[in-house]
């Protein structure tokens, strides 16, 4: 259990030591809270700038809405949510 603890919290700092990933956890969180995450992943499957295991991984982690709420919370938290 607390080997699992530590997994998020080194990925909540991973998340957190960049800009444009926090940018888009926030409004992955944001989007899932409001009901429009489905709309964000069709959006993502069309992106020509990514490829597909990058969009397999966000897609995954957009489907936990319990760790997009935690990524936030934490950031909130460290007040790293600008």
């Amino acid at each position: 259990m607390i080997a699992h603890w530590l997994e998020d919290i080194e990925a909540f700092e991973a998340i957190s030591q960049d800009a444009e990933t926090r940018r888009i956890f926030l409004r992955m969180s944001a989007l899932s809270k409001g009901g429009s995450l489905p709309c964000f992943l069709d959006e993502l499957a069309r992106e020509r700038g990514l490829d597909d295991e990058t969009k397999g991984q966000l897609a995954e982690i957009a489907a936990d809405r319990t760790f997009l709420l935690a990524v936030e919370e934490y950031l909130r938290r460290t007040q790293r949510c600008h």
